[in-house]
């Protein structure tokens, strides 16, 4: 075996200016199912190619989301009777249980319902930057849409729905060394915002999605207050990372490449929607997802054992080429295009997806219609984190334009 590259998938930096996917096309090649050591904990298989991505995915029976889907093991708070329960982290039936509740609301006709509202959002954006020419991509921008949209959804104001999305990138990111209790502390004002939403909508329901979660009901009890909370948590959180990160950065990619750019403006209800999908693939936002085996089974070539930790890198799965012809091409017309970046199905495929692609088109089709003569005005700044994959920073120039909304 070829000697292996300098890897370490728990160091953040690794992953500054996007993934490592020279280090991921080593380990797809030469040791697809690799045994990583952990310094805090027991270690874990990183799981690179393709289809073994997938088999994990789909194989809820064996490999469980119940320990976390984090590399770290949670605290002993987290877990046993009593502990928070997130519908992320659950396995059948409960999960299934859990997903139900919000399930309704995201479903291909209720996006379709959303639709003018997303792209009223979306001109309303771009109208509060374009008369500046210039711009923070990610903050006035990208980050916006998903925000408003769960914010509208969940019942709360537009202005909370940012502040709360601000807190989950505390949450996501690497802690600092001297404020080490950051990540504990977002996950609390969120929590302590949650509160306050749920007294609300027990005491005056209304037609919102945080009024259906304070009145679920779970295999005959009422669904508890931390149930909710985390459950706001979470429709937060992942309700923004593949949205904020998938415009941001793929827009990135758009100028990286002026040929592909130019392919889309050039026919853009021809091009957007596959655009879109191999923007998913060449970003995938989400770094990994971790599950536990339940059982001794085997994956690839190696001996997986009861209660290792397996972890789904999906930015390697969707550069494999033997799933993908020249995977390291970034093709606008790509098609068809079986990425995983929303999971690749399975039990746990993301809730958000279509919310996720609706408000993704609605954002680009504003951003290549009205930017002219968009460029990239300062160095991007990459989010520090293992986890999410995405710029933090991107400042940005264009020509200014004319407001379309009042």
């Amino acid at each position: 075996m070829p000697a292996a590259p300098t890897l370490d998938l728990l160091d953040p930096g690794a992953f500054e200016g996007g993934q490592p996917h020279a280090a991921f096309a080593w380990l797809r090649d030469n040791d697809p199912v690799h045994w990583h050591e952990e310094p805090d904990g027991p270690g874990f298989w990183a799981v690179t190619r393709y289809e073994d991505v997938k088999q994990v995915g789909h194989g809820a029976g064996t490999f469980s989301s119940a320990r976390g889907i984090m590399i770290p093991d949670a605290s002993g708070a987290l877990e046993g009777e009593g502990a928070p329960r997130m519908m992320i982290s659950m396995d059948a039936p409960g999960h299934k249980d859990f997903r139900r509740l919000a399930g309704p609301d995201f479903i291909p006709t209720a996006v379709r319902e959303m639709g003018p509202r997303i792209a009223a959002l979306a001109a309303r954006i771009i109208d509060g930057v374009i008369e500046r020419g210039e711009c923070d991509l990610v903050a006035d921008v990208a980050g916006l849409m998903p925000s408003y949209v769960i914010a509208e959804m969940l019942g709360i104001p537009l202005a909370d729905g940012v502040a709360l999305y601000d807190l989950t990138e505390t949450i996501h990111s690497t802690p600092d060394p001297e404020h080490p209790e950051a990540a504990m502390l977002a996950v609390i004002e969120m929590l302590q915002y949650a509160h306050g939403v749920w007294e609300e909508r027990r005491a005056a329901p209304r037609d919102d999605l945080s009024t259906k979660l304070a009145h679920a009901v779970v295999d005959g009890e009422p669904l508890s207050e931390l149930d909710f909370g985390m459950y706001f948590l979470l429709l937060v959180d992942a309700g923004g990372d593949t949205t904020r990160n998938l415009v941001s950065t793929g827009t990135l990619a758009l100028l990286e490449h002026p040929e592909q750019l130019a392919l889309v403006r050039g026919d853009l209800d021809g091009r957007l929607n596959t655009a879109i999908e191999e923007l998913l693939r060449w970003v995938s936002p989400v770094v990994y997802m971790r599950r536990t085996a339940t059982q001794a089974t085997v994956l690839g070539d190696k001996q997986i054992a009861e209660g290792d930790k397996v972890v789904m890198y999906y930015g390697s799965a969707n550069r494999d080429p033997r799933a993908f012809s020249d995977p390291e091409v970034l093709d606008v017309t790509r098609w068809p295009n079986e990425h995983l970046a929303f999971g690749g199905g399975g039990p746990h495929f993301c809730l958000g997806a279509h919310l996720g692609r609706s408000e993704i088109q609605a954002m680009l089709r504003q951003i290549l219609t009205r930017l002219e003569g968009l460029r990239i005005a300062g160095e991007p700044e990459w989010l520090r984190s293992n986890f999410i994959s995405g710029v933090k920073q991107m400042p940005v120039a264009f020509t200014p334009g004319a407001r379309i909304t009042a």
